[in-house]
């Protein structure tokens, strides 16, 4: 009886920390899955359109909305531009706790996506796109 009171906490501590991490996990996918579609709708708008931000952000937010809602609290996604052609989605978040008295245990998830803008490249060596 006394094995079983002192061995215990430590197994459900144990249980605890692995569905942590498999909520982790999971998180980190939905992140990763929505960065993805946020990005290839940015690749995909027009070289010269100025609103692929809102659609990349729009099309990211639609995914973790989709998926997983309550598996990113917080969830935020913003767009950058690394190069003149290339478009990149962050999105950011905290994932789902356990137990949540721990305010300080937060598990920030962040993924990023991203690539070169698809578009005409012309053959006589320019590197500009049409």
């Amino acid at each position: 009886m006394i094995e079983l009171a002192l061995l215990m906490p430590v197994v459900l501590a144990v249980v605890l920390l692995i569905v942590q991490v498999a909520l982790w996990f999971h998180g980190r996918q939905v992140a990763e899955a929505a960065a993805r579609e946020g990005a290839r709708v940015a690749r995909s708008a027009p070289f010269d359109s100025g609103d692929w931000e809102t659609a990349a952000t729009t099309k990211a937010t639609d995914v973790i909305r989709a998926i997983g809602p309550r598996l990113l609290a917080g969830a935020t996604a913003t767009t950058s531009e690394r190069e003149p052609d290339q478009r990149w989605v962050t999105v950011t978040g905290n994932a789902v706790q356990v137990i949540p008295l721990l305010p300080q245990l937060t598990f920030t998830i962040t993924a990023t996506s991203g690539g070169p803008v698809e578009c005409f490249r012309p053959d006589n060596g320019g590197d500009d796109c049409q």
